[in-house]
């Protein structure tokens, strides 16, 4: 990485209550290269450097509370790492794999595992539905990527039988069930689970958004195997 001189804002106290003493180092280094490289790269906005902190860092560490023990995680549209990078710093024992199709973007998240030293997670560079069919998880996690009914769709594939998407989501979550309704069902999900995070710990609480299958043991997604190869057999 390019040398800088701009540091993110020093960590607030809470920082303390949501990264161990041996993780908030790290924390603070991946604070730093996000307000240096980061802003220098596009890939957070100069105006968002002073409050890294705040509105994504803690945000995005909060969802650590929802994800179980040693649980393979995976970040769809990573951007710059948040939650998945922020989940694997405060979180050593998951198994995180960041998926971006944009090339800036995985050269960046490639240089903060290597420097920070996370081998537990994986960058792959391309499209989440490069991955269906091929690989699940116990947790598929996103930020700001698409609605829900979009979101179901490149998501729940990866979402293993006894799994979970786990999206972060704004103040208008319930209007985005509602326009998933359809969706829901089709892919046989069960009830989405609105969890609220953060309480006591951040300014302002966040939420996530839990989906599960309805029925793990009839697991079911409208893309069949067979169905992808005749597409590819035609794309040729």
């Amino acid at each position: 990485m390019t040398e800088q001189h701009d540091r993110a804002p020093s960590p607030p106290d809470e920082a303390g209550r949501v990264f161990a003493s041996d993780r908030l180092p790290l924390a603070i280094a991946y604070a730093d290269l996000l307000a240096t490289e980061g802003v220098v790269r596009g890939l957070i906005g100069p105006r968002e450097a002073p409050r890294l902190w705040d509105r994504h860092l803690l945000n995005c560490a909060v969802l650590g509370d929802v994800v179980p023990q040693e649980a393979s995680v995976c970040d769809i549209g990573s951007g710059a790492g948040l939650p998945g990078l922020v989940l694997a710093i405060a979180r050593p024992d998951l198994r995180v794999t960041l998926v971006e199709p944009l090339l800036r973007r995985t050269t960046f998240l490639e240089e903060v595992v290597t420097a920070l030293s996370l081998p537990h997670v994986d960058v792959v560079r391309g499209r989440a539905d490069a991955l269906h069919g091929e690989r699940t998880f116990d947790v598929v996690t996103s930020r700001a990527v698409a609605p829900l009914e979009r979101l179901l769709q490149w998501s729940m594939p990866l979402v293993s039988p006894d799994g979970a998407l786990v999206a972060m989501k704004g103040s208008n979550v319930a209007d985005e069930i509602d326009a998933a309704r359809p969706v829901l069902s089709e892919w046989r999900c069960a009830e989405p689970e609105v969890l609220t995070l953060g309480d006591g710990v951040l300014v302002h609480s966040t939420h996530a958004l839990r989906v599960a299958w309805a029925d793990p043991a009839q697991v079911g997604w409208p893309l069949a195997p067979a169905k992808r190869s005749s597409r590819r057999r035609r794309s040729r």
